[in-house]
């Protein structure tokens, strides 16, 4: 599924607004279009936002930088991408990648590089921003697979596939995996109040991957995990503490306190740049808070009275207590997680 790519110096979007009716793609060619399309949701997914970013600074770069002459100094290149950067404040891997382009930018600055060495720097890491997230991908695929030794029964919530990755996804991409292993019996999806990302995303790509699923309203979880035997719930995830605590779709908490009450794994799926080793747990990661027509309505559809007040926040948090096992690129990690959450950090830094 190619839903996220660069071409002609210009970053291209499959509109997840519109799926699953329509498959249309959005030109970016400025940084600004891109800080739209995050905030927006016409790209979503934690790891699909970072590899999105990293494009989205080279653009910043081209409008902020003249051809031919010296690359402007770091201030003006961090105000060009602060925008970007507080497009979506949860979701740890847009600071990540903006902050990794920073990062290369001050080299670059200290190397007096020219224009055209300064922007094809930035491309390039953009571009392996995006191909490392594809790998990863593989890997906890791998890792997650290996987790379970008989066919299974999996419930997932919100997408967490290729749609919202570089790759094949973080929870979708152990499920493409388990499915190739034949060791999938069927998927059990969430729709996802209120903007239904498991009905139109996570549903888009099984069924176009011939992969068996049932769609679910959110309130029958409990019911399917009683009835139709659910074996594990794995989910995506948008942050992740030291203590290991989760910040995930707004959904996800309920679901690991079904796990727990049922006896059944929660498993969560994410690569190493989803984890904010700077927080100390889950009462420190920003919740971002969304319109109230999101609630009201669906696609401009009223469904509630348009003065009743709405609470919306996107995300919910997971304590680490109800994590079975952390699915990432570099293996399985289980609790104690403030030690492997530890050693995976020292891991990246290598």
């Amino acid at each position: 599924m190619r839903h996220l790519y660069w071409e002609n110096g210009a970053l291209i979007l499959l509109d997840q607004r519109r799926l699953p009716t329509e498959e249309v793609y959005i030109t970016c060619r400025k940084a600004a279009d891109v800080t739209h399309a995050i905030a927006t949701l016409a790209v979503r997914g934690a790891p699909a936002i970072g590899v999105a970013a990293a494009y989205a600074c080279v653009l910043a770069f081209a409008e902020s930088a003249t051809s031919g002459n010296s690359i402007p100094q770091q201030s003006t290149f961090n105000a060009a991408t602060e925008a970007l950067r507080e497009a979506r404040p949860t979701a740890v891997n847009l600071a990540w990648a903006v902050d990794l382009q920073r990062e290369m930018y001050a080299t670059l600055l200290a190397q007096n590089a020219s224009y055209d060495a300064a922007y094809q720097a930035l491309l390039l890491q953009a571009q392996k921003v995006d191909s490392d997230d594809l790998a990863q991908n593989k890997e906890m695929a791998k890792h997650g697979a290996a987790l379970f030794d008989r066919p299974v029964t999996i419930l997932t919530h919100c997408n967490a596939g290729a749609l919202a990755t570089g790759g094949i996804g973080t929870a979708l991409g152990v499920i493409r995996e388990l499915h190739l292993q034949k060791k999938l019996i069927t998927v059990y999806m969430d729709e996802t109040r209120p903007l239904l990302q498991g009905a139109r995303l996570t549903a888009y790509e099984l069924t176009k991957d011939n992969i068996p699923c049932t769609l679910i309203c959110d309130n029958m979880a409990a019911s399917a995990i009683l009835n139709k035997k659910i074996d594990a719930i794995i989910v995506g995830a948008d942050r992740i503490t030291m203590h290991g605590d989760v910040a995930n779709k707004i959904g996800t908490y309920g679901l690991a306190v079904l796990a727990y009450y049922h006896n059944i794994p929660f498993y969560v799926a994410a690569p190493s740049s989803t984890f904010d080793f700077t927080l100390k747990d889950g009462s420190q990661i920003p919740i971002e808070e969304r319109a109230a027509e999101e609630v009201r309505q669906f696609q401009g559809v009223c469904s509630a009275p348009q003065n009743v007040a709405v609470w919306n926040p996107a995300f919910d948090v997971t304590p680490a207590e109800l994590v079975t096992g952390i699915i990432t690129e570099k293996g399985v990690l289980t609790a104690p997680y403030k030690q492997a959450i530890t050693k995976l950090k020292e891991k990246v830094k290598q």
